[in-house]
């Protein structure tokens, strides 16, 4: 299946994401900030983001915004998961070049469709 990086500061969530990818044949790789994932998005190519917003040092909305506007990572999608459940972070995350948003707790089958659908392009 695919590589897919999550980029998030919660070790909690990190096993929970990476369990059930794993569990339906993804690869999974990550980083604990946005400034890591940034160099392993640059250096893996990963296939999809999964990007938190609230980490310390940078953002997700500023490394999601880093790897739009990166030639070598433009391509890549990126689906922000995160807590934030406002309406204005929804599209201030997309704006940044997010393919797709979810709030934090996410069912299992919609984060697994999303990704999908980001896959198939």
């Amino acid at each position: 299946m695919a590589h897919i990086l999550i980029i998030d500061d919660s070790p909690t969530d990190v096993r929970v994401f990476t369990t059930l990818l794993e569990k339906n044949g993804h690869r999974v790789s990550s980083a604990a900030s946005a400034e890591e994932g940034i160099a392993a998005a640059k250096r893996d190519r990963p296939d999809l983001v999964i990007m938190d917003v609230i980490m310390p040092g940078m953002n997700g909305f500023q490394a999601t915004r880093t790897l739009s506007r990166d030639a070598d990572t433009s391509a890549i999608p990126i689906l922000i998961v995160t807590t934030k459940s406002m309406e204005t972070d929804r599209v201030w995350g997309l704006r940044q070049g997010a393919k797709d948003f979810m709030v934090k707790p996410v069912a299992e089958s919609e984060l697994l469709g999303r990704i999908q659908k980001l896959l198939a392009g």
